[in-house]
Protein backbone atom coordinates (compact mmCIF):
# COMPACT_ATOMS: atom_id res chain seq x y z
CA UNK A 1 0.00 0.00 0.00
CA UNK A 2 2.69 2.42 0.40
CA UNK A 3 3.73 2.26 -2.67
CA UNK A 4 0.81 3.80 -4.10
CA UNK A 5 1.47 6.53 -1.79
CA UNK A 6 4.90 7.33 -2.50
CA UNK A 7 4.37 7.84 -6.25
CA UNK A 8 1.33 9.63 -6.15
CA UNK A 9 1.56 13.49 -7.62
CA UNK A 10 -0.38 16.61 -6.01
CA UNK A 11 -2.07 19.27 -8.14
CA UNK A 12 -4.14 21.25 -5.75
CA UNK A 13 -7.52 22.62 -6.75
CA UNK A 14 -8.69 25.36 -5.21
CA UNK A 15 -12.67 23.99 -5.25
CA UNK A 16 -13.24 22.98 -1.99
CA UNK A 17 -14.96 23.79 1.71
CA UNK A 18 -12.42 25.88 3.85
CA UNK A 19 -13.20 24.07 6.90
CA UNK A 20 -12.57 20.48 7.94
CA UNK A 21 -14.36 17.37 8.78
CA UNK A 22 -13.29 14.75 10.86
CA UNK A 23 -12.42 11.04 9.78
CA UNK A 24 -15.76 10.22 11.25
CA UNK A 25 -17.67 12.38 8.49
CA UNK A 26 -16.30 10.34 5.93
CA UNK A 27 -18.73 7.15 5.11
CA UNK A 28 -18.94 6.99 1.30
CA UNK A 29 -16.41 6.15 -1.27
CA UNK A 30 -17.57 7.66 -5.20
CA UNK A 31 -16.65 6.60 -8.38
CA UNK A 32 -16.46 9.00 -11.18
CA UNK A 33 -15.22 9.27 -14.97
CA UNK A 34 -13.88 12.48 -15.99
CA UNK A 35 -16.19 12.75 -19.40
CA UNK A 36 -13.22 15.14 -20.62
CA UNK A 37 -11.52 14.07 -24.07
CA UNK A 38 -7.86 13.93 -22.53
CA UNK A 39 -5.48 14.38 -18.77
CA UNK A 40 -4.74 17.50 -19.61
CA UNK A 41 -8.34 19.12 -20.38
CA UNK A 42 -9.86 17.29 -17.20
CA UNK A 43 -6.90 18.89 -14.92
CA UNK A 44 -7.45 22.14 -16.00
CA UNK A 45 -11.35 21.69 -15.35
CA UNK A 46 -11.12 20.55 -11.66
CA UNK A 47 -8.71 22.96 -10.51
CA UNK A 48 -10.17 25.66 -12.40
CA UNK A 49 -11.59 28.37 -9.76
CA UNK A 50 -14.13 29.00 -12.72
CA UNK A 51 -15.31 25.22 -13.00
CA UNK A 52 -16.41 24.85 -9.41
CA UNK A 53 -15.93 21.13 -9.60
CA UNK A 54 -12.77 19.19 -7.99
CA UNK A 55 -12.25 15.50 -6.50
CA UNK A 56 -9.64 14.10 -3.38
CA UNK A 57 -8.33 11.71 -6.22
CA UNK A 58 -7.82 11.80 -9.92
CA UNK A 59 -6.79 8.70 -11.93
CA UNK A 60 -4.95 9.28 -15.91
CA UNK A 61 -4.77 7.89 -18.18
CA UNK A 62 -1.49 5.99 -17.71
CA UNK A 63 -3.11 4.82 -14.37
CA UNK A 64 -1.16 7.61 -11.93
CA UNK A 65 -2.54 9.02 -9.08
CA UNK A 66 -2.83 12.48 -8.12
CA UNK A 67 -4.78 14.14 -4.92
CA UNK A 68 -6.55 17.07 -6.48
CA UNK A 69 -7.73 17.93 -2.59
CA UNK A 70 -6.61 16.60 0.63
CA UNK A 71 -9.25 13.83 2.51
CA UNK A 72 -10.54 16.09 5.05
CA UNK A 73 -11.74 18.76 2.95
CA UNK A 74 -15.47 18.46 1.21
CA UNK A 75 -14.32 18.37 -2.46
CA UNK A 76 -17.24 19.37 -4.86
CA UNK A 77 -17.64 16.44 -7.02
CA UNK A 78 -20.63 14.62 -6.01
CA UNK A 79 -23.17 17.81 -6.73
CA UNK A 80 -27.23 17.35 -6.19
CA UNK A 81 -27.27 13.55 -4.46
CA UNK A 82 -28.71 10.62 -2.60
CA UNK A 83 -28.49 8.08 -0.86
CA UNK A 84 -30.78 6.19 1.53
CA UNK A 85 -31.19 9.51 3.94
CA UNK A 86 -27.83 11.06 2.98
CA UNK A 87 -28.52 13.99 1.04
CA UNK A 88 -25.56 16.38 -0.56
CA UNK A 89 -22.93 13.60 -0.36
CA UNK A 90 -19.57 16.35 -0.74
CA UNK A 91 -19.80 16.52 2.60
CA UNK A 92 -19.56 13.10 3.95
CA UNK A 93 -17.98 11.42 0.64
CA UNK A 94 -14.48 10.87 -0.57
CA UNK A 95 -14.61 11.21 -4.57
CA UNK A 96 -12.00 9.26 -6.79
CA UNK A 97 -12.05 10.58 -10.96
CA UNK A 98 -10.43 8.22 -13.37
CA UNK A 99 -9.42 9.63 -16.86
CA UNK A 100 -11.94 8.64 -19.44
CA UNK A 101 -13.93 10.60 -21.94
CA UNK A 102 -17.22 9.46 -21.36
CA UNK A 103 -20.60 8.98 -23.45
CA UNK A 104 -20.17 12.22 -24.88
CA UNK A 105 -16.61 11.65 -26.58
CA UNK A 106 -16.55 8.26 -27.56
CA UNK A 107 -16.67 6.08 -23.95
CA UNK A 108 -13.90 3.83 -23.58
CA UNK A 109 -13.12 0.39 -21.66
CA UNK A 110 -11.13 1.60 -18.20
CA UNK A 111 -7.36 0.64 -18.39
CA UNK A 112 -5.58 -1.99 -16.36
CA UNK A 113 -3.45 0.07 -14.66
CA UNK A 114 -5.90 2.72 -14.02
CA UNK A 115 -8.56 -0.04 -11.95
CA UNK A 116 -5.29 -1.35 -10.45
CA UNK A 117 -4.50 2.47 -9.12
CA UNK A 118 -7.83 2.78 -8.24
CA UNK A 119 -8.14 -0.83 -6.15
CA UNK A 120 -4.87 0.46 -4.13
CA UNK A 121 -5.66 3.82 -3.24
CA UNK A 122 -9.23 2.51 -2.81
CA UNK A 123 -8.23 -0.07 -0.49
CA UNK A 124 -6.43 2.28 1.66
CA UNK A 125 -9.20 4.82 2.02
CA UNK A 126 -11.37 2.13 3.05
CA UNK A 127 -9.51 0.79 5.78
CA UNK A 128 -8.43 4.66 7.10
CA UNK A 129 -11.80 5.66 7.05
CA UNK A 130 -13.68 2.02 7.51
CA UNK A 131 -16.06 2.48 4.70
CA UNK A 132 -18.47 0.01 4.38
CA UNK A 133 -18.27 -1.94 0.86
CA UNK A 134 -22.32 -1.18 0.11
CA UNK A 135 -21.17 2.95 0.41
CA UNK A 136 -18.98 2.40 -2.36
CA UNK A 137 -20.69 4.08 -5.31
CA UNK A 138 -20.97 5.54 -8.85
CA UNK A 139 -21.86 9.05 -9.77
CA UNK A 140 -24.39 7.69 -11.45
CA UNK A 141 -26.07 5.66 -7.94
CA UNK A 142 -26.49 8.85 -6.63
CA UNK A 143 -27.15 11.08 -8.74
CA UNK A 144 -29.39 9.29 -11.30
CA UNK A 145 -31.19 11.64 -13.49
CA UNK A 146 -28.17 13.70 -14.27
CA UNK A 147 -25.12 11.67 -14.52
CA UNK A 148 -24.20 8.42 -16.27
CA UNK A 149 -20.35 8.20 -14.81
CA UNK A 150 -18.64 5.58 -14.38
CA UNK A 151 -21.00 3.80 -16.65
CA UNK A 152 -21.46 0.03 -18.11
CA UNK A 153 -17.73 -0.48 -18.94
CA UNK A 154 -16.95 0.22 -15.26
CA UNK A 155 -15.91 -3.21 -14.01
CA UNK A 156 -18.12 -2.95 -10.71
CA UNK A 157 -18.48 -6.88 -10.78
CA UNK A 158 -14.49 -7.55 -11.04
CA UNK A 159 -13.77 -5.09 -8.13
CA UNK A 160 -16.79 -6.49 -6.08
CA UNK A 161 -14.44 -9.97 -5.88
CA UNK A 162 -11.82 -7.96 -4.74
CA UNK A 163 -14.12 -6.44 -1.61
CA UNK A 164 -15.03 -3.07 -3.27
CA UNK A 165 -18.13 -2.52 -3.55
CA UNK A 166 -21.32 -5.46 -4.11
CA UNK A 167 -22.64 -7.73 -6.29
CA UNK A 168 -25.48 -10.14 -6.48
CA UNK A 169 -24.71 -14.07 -6.17
CA UNK A 170 -27.46 -15.47 -9.29
CA UNK A 171 -27.38 -18.24 -11.25
CA UNK A 172 -26.18 -16.05 -14.85
CA UNK A 173 -27.60 -18.93 -17.34
CA UNK A 174 -31.04 -18.38 -14.84
CA UNK A 175 -30.61 -14.23 -14.96
CA UNK A 176 -30.13 -14.56 -18.74
CA UNK A 177 -33.72 -16.70 -19.82
CA UNK A 178 -35.54 -13.93 -17.69
CA UNK A 179 -33.83 -10.86 -19.76
CA UNK A 180 -36.03 -8.87 -21.74
CA UNK A 181 -39.29 -10.43 -20.27
CA UNK A 182 -41.29 -8.20 -18.61
CA UNK A 183 -45.19 -9.59 -18.58
CA UNK A 184 -47.01 -8.73 -14.79
CA UNK A 185 -44.45 -7.04 -13.91
CA UNK A 186 -45.20 -4.52 -11.00
CA UNK A 187 -42.82 -0.94 -11.55
CA UNK A 188 -43.92 -0.16 -8.41
CA UNK A 189 -42.54 -3.17 -6.19
CA UNK A 190 -39.42 -2.71 -8.26
CA UNK A 191 -38.99 0.79 -6.92
CA UNK A 192 -40.25 0.19 -3.66
CA UNK A 193 -36.82 -2.22 -3.68
CA UNK A 194 -35.05 0.18 -5.11
CA UNK A 195 -35.39 2.84 -3.08
CA UNK A 196 -34.94 0.39 -0.09
CA UNK A 197 -31.37 -0.58 -1.70
CA UNK A 198 -30.61 3.50 -1.28
CA UNK A 199 -31.07 4.91 -4.66
CA UNK A 200 -33.85 8.36 -4.94
CA UNK A 201 -36.58 7.01 -7.04
CA UNK A 202 -38.62 10.45 -7.23
CA UNK A 203 -39.30 11.35 -10.65
CA UNK A 204 -41.96 13.94 -12.40
CA UNK A 205 -41.67 12.01 -15.90
CA UNK A 206 -41.40 8.62 -18.02
CA UNK A 207 -38.01 9.90 -18.97
CA UNK A 208 -36.53 10.55 -15.67
CA UNK A 209 -38.03 7.14 -14.62
CA UNK A 210 -36.44 5.55 -17.27
CA UNK A 211 -32.97 7.23 -16.64
CA UNK A 212 -33.42 5.80 -13.05
CA UNK A 213 -33.73 2.10 -14.24
CA UNK A 214 -30.48 3.10 -16.89
CA UNK A 215 -28.54 3.99 -13.91
CA UNK A 216 -29.54 0.43 -11.71
CA UNK A 217 -28.81 -1.44 -15.03
CA UNK A 218 -25.38 0.60 -15.67
CA UNK A 219 -24.53 -0.81 -12.17
CA UNK A 220 -25.67 -4.04 -12.27
CA UNK A 221 -26.93 -5.23 -15.47
CA UNK A 222 -24.25 -3.64 -18.10
CA UNK A 223 -25.16 -6.19 -20.80
CA UNK A 224 -28.23 -4.35 -22.28
CA UNK A 225 -28.49 -0.52 -21.03
CA UNK A 226 -32.48 0.04 -22.08
CA UNK A 227 -34.24 1.44 -19.23
CA UNK A 228 -37.05 -1.11 -19.48
CA UNK A 229 -37.68 -2.84 -16.55
CA UNK A 230 -37.86 -6.58 -17.31
CA UNK A 231 -37.60 -9.84 -14.64
CA UNK A 232 -33.87 -10.02 -14.97
CA UNK A 233 -33.47 -6.29 -13.20
CA UNK A 234 -36.15 -7.51 -10.32
CA UNK A 235 -34.53 -10.66 -9.60
CA UNK A 236 -31.19 -9.11 -9.35
CA UNK A 237 -32.67 -6.36 -7.04
CA UNK A 238 -34.62 -8.51 -4.93
CA UNK A 239 -31.33 -10.48 -4.26
CA UNK A 240 -29.52 -7.45 -3.72
CA UNK A 241 -32.17 -6.50 -0.67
Amino acid sequence: MPNIVEKMTFNYSPNFDSIKRSNKQIKYLIFHYTGMKNDLLAIRKLTSEKSRVSCHYYINKKGELIQIVPDLYVAWHAGKSKWKQDSHLNKNSIGIEISNPGHEHGYEKFKKKQINCLIKISRKLIKKYKINKKNILGHSDIAPIRKKDPGEKFPWKFLSKKNLGIWYKLNLSYLKKLRGKNKDLEMNLFLKLLKKFGYNTEYSSSNELKKIIKSFQRRFRPELVNGKLDKECLEIIKSLI
